[in-house]
């Protein structure tokens, strides 16, 4: 049994003192106790259940900083930025894959997350043949869990199509494609990936889109895994919207609402371009909205409606998509800045008892764990010992108290304030660095010579 003791915590039913809790050997919480003295343990100033990153593509993480200049093009935009992502994707080997996906893993890690929700959809050698093993790409980043620790939601992506009207997948998709069947098996394979990881590793499906996935796709993908997370992208960009419509009569929210029924095992990914109509119906079936804050910005993807999507009930998973910058506090930072800068008013998605660090935190917790399937989100007993704790001796914290920590935290906070991260038990994180952190971080930098090299 592992224990720890922390001077502030946030549980289940609110802010205690003096907290202790014990950590089984199989990783889970076994108690919590509040008001007690420490019995030798490690001191840790304020603990926090650790959240999921519910929406990453690792790879992106290498082409960082590479898109930024003006193009040839009128206006840049998503759809020019993915241009600049496929060309850079065909110079990528399964072992580039795995180094830079072990960087992001202990980037999540390093910034208070315990778990990585990987979005997977690139499958494929450069042309679109697969490797000998069709799971070849997946089970690089089961590896790379391996090396982290990180916890691991596995979400195999099905992209079938170039777009809603059935064309052929483009010369820059070809790495993704996927038919129905060659899913379910490389699906199956993928999950066979997870076998060398602990058991809170967990497996998930992703069909990538309505205009990647036909009508058909989409309802077989629902049947692949009963019970475990279905994620997609939905309503991202305005194109892709009028594409939806033209196609199948309806804007992308309101087809799906009208011929499915999401509910808690759905994640969707952005939704930065839906009606309040299509907002209130959506939030009502317990689906998870997947933000991407730093992500949509740089995208220039649009704002997420998330006063109404609040005022309905819905709920919220926070990831870093890209990778472009990997910061928790940032995330839930620029949500509500971006509601701010729209609504031109202050602590907007705050409410009378509950601080709007505190509403944003708590509603990553809850969204994150749904999205990835993990018996995860609060420190109690039973749960996967998903914690993470900050150090109070800093300019930021110090003397703050209750919601002022998180507040703090998220709002005048930057990087390095993360000291400890514990996924499922496995204390990864010591004193802000990852227990790994100089040989991932030099196989990184390797990756990066030879990609330059390549390119």
């Amino acid at each position: 049994m592992t224990t720890a003791w922390a001077r502030h915590a946030l549980l289940p039913d609110g802010w205690a003192d003096d907290v202790r809790v014990e950590i089984s050997a199989e990783g889970r919480i076994a108690a919590v106790e509040a008001g007690v003295a420490p019995k030798g343990e490690e001191r840790l100033g304020l603990l926090l259940p650790a959240m999921a990153n519910v929406h990453s593509h690792a790879f992106q993480r290498a082409m960082a900083g590479l898109s930024e200049a003006r193009g040839p093009f009128p206006r840049d935009t998503f759809w020019t930025w993915r241009q600049i992502m496929y060309r850079f994707l065909d110079h990528l080997t399964p072992d580039d894959v795995e180094a830079i996906a072990a960087l992001v893993q202990m980037e999540m890690l390093e910034a208070g997350y315990a778990t990585n929700v990987e979005f997977h959809y690139l499958h494929h050698r450069p042309g679109g043949a697969p490797y000998d093993d069709v799971a070849e790409m997946s089970g690089r980043i089961a590896a790379a869990a391996v090396r982290t620790g990180i916890g691991l939601t596995l979400l195999p992506v099905h992209y079938q199509f170039g777009g809603v009207d059935r064309r052929p997948l483009g010369a820059g998709q070809q790495r993704f494609g996927t038919t129905p069947d060659a899913f379910a098996t490389l699906l199956d394979a993928a999950e066979a990936t997870l076998r060398h990881l602990p058991a809170d590793a967990g497996i998930g499906v992703a069909p990538h889109s309505l205009r990647a996935v036909s009508p058909e796709g989409l309802a077989f993908c629902e049947g692949l895994r009963p019970g475990r997370p279905l994620h997609m992208h939905l309503a991202e960009q305005i194109p892709e919207i009028e594409e939806v419509e033209a196609a199948r009569g309806r804007r992308p929210v309101e087809w799906l609402l009208d011929n499915h029924a999401p509910d808690r095992r759905w994640t969707l990914i952005h939704l930065t371009h839906i009606t309040e109509d299509e907002t209130r119906r959506l939030a009502a079936t317990g689906a998870v909205a997947g933000l991407c804050p730093i992500t949509e910005s740089s995208l220039g993807d649009g704002i997420f409606n998330g006063t109404v999507w609040k005022g309905a009930g819905g709920r919220l998973g926070f990831g870093s998509d890209s990778n472009i910058r990997i910061a928790l506090g940032e995330e839930l930072r620029t949500l509500e800045y971006s509601q701010r800068l729209r609504d031109t008013e202050r602590a907007v998605l705050a409410e009378k008892e509950r601080s709007t660090g505190r509403v944003l935190y708590e509603a990553g917790l809850d969204g994150g764990a749904t999205a990835a399937g993990r018996e995860t989100g609060a420190i109690a007993g039973g749960l996967w010992a998903d914690l993470c704790a900050v150090s109070l001796d800093n300019p930021v914290l110090f003397g703050r108290k209750g919601d002022e920590l998180l507040d703090s935290l998220i709002f005048a906070g930057g990087d390095g304030l993360v000291r400890d991260v514990w996924a499922a038990g496995r204390h990864v994180v010591r004193d802000g660095r990852h227990r790994d952190h100089e040989r991932i971080t030099a196989d990184y930098l390797a990756c990066i010579g030879r990609l330059q090299e390549r390119m």
